[in-house]
């Protein structure tokens, strides 16, 4: 049925680049320790075919904000982190660098006074395009987490759809790229989006299927799986990105315009006891911050690789799921993560589905160096590696 309802969907006129691989880098990854670090000149300009840099900001005045002059731009002898980016175009020229404004630290009240009438709309579409063209950006990506929500109003659920309209019609003079991310389940995603309203106005939505558990949730899952858990009752049946495409797809969104999201980090959790250690076990406070990205229930690829070699973690899968988890009795450290076959499994999903490709959040949480796989951004070039092979 799905299928009979996406024909009626009208297609945005702008051209759609095949396998596409969307790659978000964490700008702040610059100020991570040691083997964590992971600067702009670390990236391979060839492991995706879009890079978005994320994040820049909204000023109270509604103008795009540069959230870290220092390491964005090059003035008062800045890091430079806008031109290096956008520079990786001279290695890769078919590659698109696209600015990210958005993300949690933004807020959805400061979306919300922006988009809320067309003249602040102008201030910022203005600003934006302005910025992209300063800085040699190829597009912009919206990361409004999430209308409606979170602090929002009412109204950001039709203002949303105003902002890309009007995006898309100050973008397209100058040939750029438009993009969003967008909550994968129907809880948020019914509430935030007029999904066919809004697949007319950009080329690629990354529908974010990860975050779907985390040690918000007092018991272990995986955060990112594709299919249910055998075990899966209630709402926790619909938290998977199988599920979360599909309702995208029936909502009404093309699938040539659908990137699924693929996490570069897992979701940890402390157990309370050692004699559960699968889904569902009790675990009631969040595994402790990795050496690098120092978030509580968090933790990047690399980190759990460098643990797992360093620790001997046990690594397990549950019956009937294709992602691994990982566990450290004596600290009760337990992990959700991708590794190199989930992700091949999800390329092909991805491909088999006809979605336009993959979003990687973020690269930069992916083995950089090389220094655990023994290659560097092993998921993302296995992402990439595997979706144009099953398309081609």
């Amino acid at each position: 049925m799905w299928k009979t309802l996406l024909l009626t969907v009208v297609a945005l006129a702008l051209p759609v680049t095949e396998g596409a691989v969307l790659c978000y880098y964490e700008s702040w990854a610059i100020y991570r320790m040691g083997e964590g670090k992971v600067t702009v000149d670390d990236l391979d300009p060839f492991a995706c075919t879009h890079y978005l840099y994320a994040f820049a900001g909204i000023n109270p005045d509604n103008t795009i904000k540069v959230n870290d002059p220092w390491a964005d731009l090059c003035t008062g002898g800045g890091l430079c982190g806008y031109k290096k980016f956008t520079d990786m175009k001279n290695k890769n020229a078919g590659l698109l660098t696209l600015l990210s404004v958005g993300g949690w630290n933004v807020g959805s009240p400061a979306f919300s006074v922006m988009a809320a009438t067309a003249a602040t709309r102008s201030v910022f579409i203005m600003s934006a395009i302005s910025t992209l063209r300063a800085h040699n950006f190829d597009g912009l990506d919206v990361s409004w987490t999430y209308p409606t929500l979170n602090g929002g109003a009412p109204q950001d659920k039709d203002n949303f759809v105003n902002l890309l309209r009007e995006l898309e019609v100050a973008m397209t003079s100058d040939g750029m790229v438009l993009t969003i991310s967008v909550a994968p389940t129907m809880e948020i995603a019914s509430q935030a989006y007029h999904i066919p309203s809004i697949s007319q106005y950009v080329h690629f939505v990354s529908v974010m299927t990860y975050n779907f558990h985390g040690p918000w949730d007092p018991y272990t899952h995986h955060h990112s799986a594709l299919y249910p858990f055998i075990n899966d009752t209630g709402n926790n049946l619909y938290l998977n990105a199988n599920e979360a495409i599909r309702y995208w797809l029936i909502s009404g969104m093309p699938a040539h315009k659908m990137m699924l999201g693929v996490p570069m980090f897992g979701r940890c959790w402390t157990l309370n006891g050692v004699t559960n250690t699968g889904y569902y076990a009790p675990a009631s406070q969040a595994g402790p911050p990795g050496p690098w990205t120092s978030q509580w229930g968090y933790m990047s690829f690399a980190e759990i690789c460098k643990a797992q070699k360093a620790n001997g973690w046990t690594i397990a899968k549950e019956i009937g799921c294709n992602e691994p988890y990982t566990y450290h009795l004596s600290s009760r450290i337990w992990c959700s993560y991708e590794d190199t076959e989930s992700v091949t499994i999800k390329a092909t999903f991805a491909a088999n589905e006809g979605l336009a490709g993959l979003m990687v959040w973020s690269i930069n949480d992916d083995d950089a160096h090389g220094y655990y796989t023994g290659s560097k951004f092993n998921l993302t070039w296995t992402l990439s590696n595997t979706f144009n092979a099953a398309t081609n």
